[in-house]
């Protein structure tokens, strides 16, 4: 993995973007955009290569570390309103807003660039080549694993706290005896299908949203 990062000056700052939920049928997107010291951190990796157990110890290391950090998110009303892409796009933008200290740089994971203040570029494959935006993987991929533990308490039977929201067997079946819930995205296929079907959404559709739930303070 290429450490990118080069500080001349504060005014230089590159900041690493990624999220975490694009995938899953339930929960929220969440957003990471991190800013790494000069010294590399060793051991980042795409988090989808990492245990659980490993990803949380780094990702206290790079918040202890780390010259900024910010989490943004698009709640599951928004990704069924705006689709899950343009969701994600929103969660960076929401990150990159409360970062401090400002970057004029973001590297992006993927092909698509969220609208920022700054000079962004998009890199395939990013989480697994760019140190900075492997570390707002982990981030991104912690803080929403964290919620998806919570939301199973709210939302018992689904499963969540194993599958995180993502379209398991255990989940499908879970959707078919529960049906939806509150949490569930109705714009994606599964899902969508129960609910033409005739299952009987469980709970409020009502979603809360809010704009960044963590970020670094200078």
């Amino acid at each position: 993995m290429r450490p990118t990062l080069d500080f001349p000056a504060p005014a230089a700052w590159t900041a690493g973007i990624d999220e975490a939920g694009r995938g899953p049928l339930a929960g929220p997107v969440l957003a990471a955009a991190v800013i790494l010291p000069p010294a590399p951190i060793a051991g980042i990796a795409d988090s989808k290569r990492l245990s659980a157990a490993r990803r949380s110890e780094l990702a206290t290391i790079i918040r202890n570390r780390a010259v900024g950090w910010a989490i943004g998110r698009a709640e599951v009303e928004e990704i069924d309103r705006l689709n899950i892409l343009q969701a994600s796009l929103l969660a960076m933008q929401r990150a990159v807003a409360v970062l401090t200290p400002k970057p004029s740089l973001a590297l992006v994971d993927g092909r698509d660039k969220p609208r920022l203040p700054c000079r962004v570029e998009a890199i395939v494959g990013g989480d697994a080549s760019v140190l900075a935006i492997g570390a707002a993987s982990i981030l991104a991929k912690v803080a929403r694993d964290a919620e998806m533990i919570m939301l199973e308490q709210r939302y018992p039977g689904y499963g969540l706290a194993r599958h995180k929201g993502y379209g398991t067997r255990e989940h499908l079946a879970a959707l078919r005896r529960l049906g939806p819930a509150p949490i569930h995205r109705r714009s994606f296929k599964p899902v969508r299908t129960l609910l033409g079907l005739g299952y009987v959404a469980s709970g409020s559709a009502r979603a809360v949203s809010r704009v960044a739930v963590k970020a670094k303070r200078p």
